[in-house]
């Protein structure tokens, strides 16, 4: 299922993938959800820290 997925993606990538809002999104970042990091203003997000997120939803 996520073998096509890139091992790291965009904040908006990864929306599109959950199929959330981007507060949503900044939350789950902000509190650890789901975990990434940022390059100047950007989040980028580990494709591995989406897949731990949805095994524990």
């Amino acid at each position: 299922m996520f073998d096509d997925i890139p091992d790291i993606l965009t904040a908006k990538e990864c929306q599109q993938l959950l199929k959330i809002g981007k507060n949503s999104m900044l939350r789950y970042l902000k509190t650890g959800e789901i975990e990434g990091f940022k390059i100047g203003s950007r989040w980028r997000i580990y494709k591995f820290s989406v897949i731990e997120f949805l095994r524990k939803r």
